[in-house]
């Protein structure tokens, strides 16, 4: 059976411009542009992968928080929970997981 996150369909139509692929991972599934990943789907959540400037503009939504797909492990670095607000209208989806993806394409390491 092939594992898909609720929201799997919403984030590769939202990334297409990417050429990303998704890539299962832990208990959830890793999006990935070239080699590099930029998100983290699981259950109904999506995390992502963000600079240091648009990480804090992102913890400033109402219900964003670091992503921690596992209660028990520290949260995922650089990397934030998207609040529903920001999940269920696409416009403003589409605009956060652009900033992700041009952020991991550019990150050196």
């Amino acid at each position: 059976m092939v594992y898909r996150p609720l929201r799997y369909e919403q984030m590769m139509r939202a990334a297409e411009a990417f050429d990303v692929r998704a890539r299962r991972m832990f208990a959830g599934m890793g999006i990935y542009t070239g080699e590099k990943m930029f998100a983290y789907l699981y259950d109904e959540e999506i995390g992502l992968k963000l600079s240091p400037d648009d990480l804090a503009q992102a913890m400033s939504i109402p219900g964003a928080s670091p992503l921690r797909p596992d209660p028990n492990a520290d949260p995922m670095p650089q990397y934030v929970k998207m609040p529903r607000e920001v999940l269920d209208n696409y416009d403003t989806f589409t605009i956060w997981v652009q900033r992700s993806a041009d952020y991991a394409r550019n990150k050196v390491h």
